[in-house]
């Protein structure tokens, strides 16, 4: 899932959910990265791992809310963690899903 249409389509999910979260985005790009699965700007520049598309969509909805709600509460704390729940319910079953993601790519980079 890594064509053009492909990427029309993951922009499109982050946009439409920028518009629930009332957040403006600047720029929006999709690229290879190395380790990370996005990043964003006080600018409203977002960034985000290619593989994504290739994820299942609850996992890329964690990711793209996760980076969106950033740019009203820049940490990981108690309110990130509400608005979290609140627009994507237990979102740590998605956090354990990704972090096993990565585990495995690590260990597959290392053999």
């Amino acid at each position: 899932m890594t064509d053009t249409g492909a990427k029309i389509r993951f922009k499109q999910c982050v946009r439409d959910w920028a518009t629930k979260l009332d957040v403006q985005v600047a720029w929006l790009g999709v690229r290879p990265m190395q380790n990370k699965w996005a990043s964003c700007s006080t600018e409203g520049h977002l960034n985000f791992n290619a593989e994504l598309m290739e994820m299942d969509e609850k996992v890329r909805d964690y990711v793209i809310v996760h980076e969106l709600l950033h740019f009203s509460v820049p940490n990981h704390g108690k309110l990130w963690q509400s608005l979290m729940h609140v627009h994507l319910g237990e979102y740590e079953v998605c956090e354990a899903a990704l972090k096993k993601s990565e585990h495995n790519k690590a260990t597959q980079l290392t053999r």
